[in-house]
C-alpha cells in the first residue's frame, strides 16, 4: 500500500509540472518584466506570436539554448540590450514604400496641407529613414517643403543614425527610383542625392527640415499641432490595448481636421477612437480627424 501511495504522489506530482511551452512563456514573462525594471521598455502589450519569433532569433543570433540564458546578459550589458533591440523592432522599408500609398498622399492630402502656412508632420517608427526622405522629396517638389517640418521617431537608436545620416546602398537605387517615378515624381530621382562610391548620400537641403528624436510610442507623450502623422506597419506588432492606446495619442497629437497614414494591415475598426475619423483613402489607410473626443 505504501509502495501504491508513493507511486501516486509521484505521478501526481510529475502530471503537476509545466509544459515546456508554459516555462517559454514563464521565461518570456521574466525577460519583459526584466527590461522594463532595467531600461524602462515595456513588452507586455506586444504581439505575443510576434515577440516570441522575435525573441527565438535572438537566441539564435547570440547561440543560447534559453531565454533564461538571455536574462542576464540583457541587464548587465547594455550592448546586448541595443542588439536585442534591433532584433526585435523590425526594419522593412524602402523609399517610396507602396508607391500608390505615396501617389494618394501627393495628389490628394498634400493639396489640402497647402492651406496652413507652417505644416508639422509626425512620422512615427521611422526606421531607418527612407520615407522620411521620400515624404521631403514630394514635399519639395509640390512646394511645400519650406514650410515644413517633419519630426522623424523611432525607439531604435541604431535605426535612427542611419537615418540621420541619409546615405543608403547603391544597390538600392534602381528600386527607389522606379517607386519614385510611380508616385509621380517630377524631377529626377538623381537631382536628390549623391553618388558617393557604393552610396548613395541625400541631400543637405532635405535634412534641414528634418527632426530625428528618440520616441518610444509606449511611454512617451505626444507632439502637438501636427497636421499629418505617418505610422505605418508599427501597430501590428502591439495587442489591441496598445494599438488603441497609440491611436489617441495620435489623436491628441493632430490639429483639428488632421491626416492619419496607417499601414496596409492595420485599421481604426476596433479602435474607441473609431469615430473621431473618417476615411479619406480607405484602401491606402488614410484617415482625417473629424472630432475631438
Amino acid at each position: 500500500m505504501k509502495m501504491q501511495a508513493e507511486s501516486t504522489i509521484k505521478q501526481k506530482t510529475v502530471s503537476q509540472l509545466p509544459s515546456h511551452g508554459e516555462i517559454i512563456d514563464f521565461e518570456i514573462k521574466l525577460l519583459i518584466e526584466a527590461i522594463q525594471f532595467r531600461y524602462g521598455y515595456d513588452f507586455s502589450h506586444y504581439a505575443q506570436a510576434s515577440l516570441t519569433r522575435r525573441i527565438s532569433s535572438c537566441l539564435k543570433k547570440f547561440e543560447l539554448g534559453n531565454v533564461s540564458e538571455l536574462i542576464p546578459k540583457i541587464i548587465h550589458d547594455v550592448e546586448y540590450f541595443e542588439s536585442f533591440l534591433r532584433e526585435v523592432s523590425v526594419t522593412v522599408t524602402e523609399m517610396f514604400r507602396d508607391p500608390l500609398v505615396f501617389k494618394v498622399l501627393r495628389d490628394k492630402i498634400f493639396t489640402q496641407l497647402q492651406t496652413y502656412s507652417r505644416i508639422n508632420i509626425w512620422h512615427a517608427g521611422c526606421a531607418t529613414g527612407e520615407e522620411v526622405y521620400s515624404l521631403a522629396i514630394m514635399l519639395k517638389e509640390e512646394g511645400l517643403l519650406s514650410r515644413s517640418r517633419i519630426y522623424a521617431t523611432d525607439f531604435n537608436n541604431h535605426s535612427l543614425a542611419i537615418a540621420e545620416q541619409g546615405i543608403y546602398k547603391a544597390e538600392k537605387i534602381p528600386l527607389f527610383t522606379k517607386n519614385y517615378l510611380l508616385t509621380g515624381g517630377k524631377a529626377s530621382f538623381a537631382d536628390y542625392y549623391q553618388a558617393k562610391h557604393s552610396h548613395a548620400i541625400m541631400h543637405e537641403e532635405l535634412k534641414q527640415h528634418m527632426t530625428f528624436a528618440h520616441h518610444n510610442l509606449i511611454k512617451d507623450q505626444c507632439f502637438a499641432q501636427m497636421h499629418l502623422i505617418i505610422c505605418r506597419n508599427v501597430l501590428i506588432y502591439f495587442d489591441r490595448t496598445l494599438q488603441d492606446s497609440v491611436l489617441g495619442l495620435f489623436h491628441q497629437s493632430l490639429v483639428h481636421r488632421g491626416y492619419l497614414l496607417l499601414g496596409d494591415k492595420e485599421s481604426l475598426d476596433f479602435s474607441q477612437k473609431k469615430n473621431c475619423f473618417t476615411a479619406i483613402a480607405k484602401e491606402q489607410r488614410i484617415f482625417q480627424k473629424v472630432s475631438y473626443e
